[in-house]
């Protein structure tokens, strides 16, 4: 995971435990005030939501404990690995992608996961390099142009 993807969790668990638990806690106190908890629609929205906030903080303190975080620009080479920002010409644009963590990527901003069939298709390639990637959309035929680590 990289240092801005690692630090993005942390603040979401950071939000779970110190925002969102105690907001929906009172929730739970207000709807639990109003009696009758068998017809309460507010309390049992409430306690899902408790249930997803728990889940999520879980999930994230699992992932955070097991993450692994691995700074880009410490990095250095012409071939793709983790971290690399690659840029690669598909006919006549170019399009350049972030290979980051599964729990890191949008593709919107250019990040792709390392598990995605593209960043496995690009994974250990060098510029000059040319890759036939098999995608939701269809096969794709890409070269790449430029491996960077910043």
């Amino acid at each position: 995971m990289t240092p801005e993807g690692h630090a993005r969790l942390r603040e979401e668990l950071r939000n779970l435990k110190e925002v969102e638990r105690p907001r929906i806690s009172k929730e739970i106190g207000v709807a639990i005030e109003q009696g009758d908890l068998s017809e309460n629609a507010e309390y049992h929205a409430a306690k899902e939501r408790q249930g997803f906030i728990e889940g999520r903080i879980k999930d994230l303190d699992d992932k955070l404990s097991r993450a692994e975080v691995i700074d880009p620009a410490t990095l250095s080479g012409d071939r793709v690995a983790f971290g690399a920002t690659v840029t690669v010409a598909e006919g006549d644009k170019e399009l350049t992608y972030r290979i980051v963590g599964p729990d890191e990527s949008d593709v919107e901003k250019g990040a792709i996961s390392i598990t995605s069939p593209l960043a496995r298709a690009l994974v250990g390639k060098e510029p000059g390099d040319e890759v036939r990637v098999r995608t939701p959309g269809g096969e794709r035929m890409l070269e790449v142009v430029e491996v960077a680590y910043r």
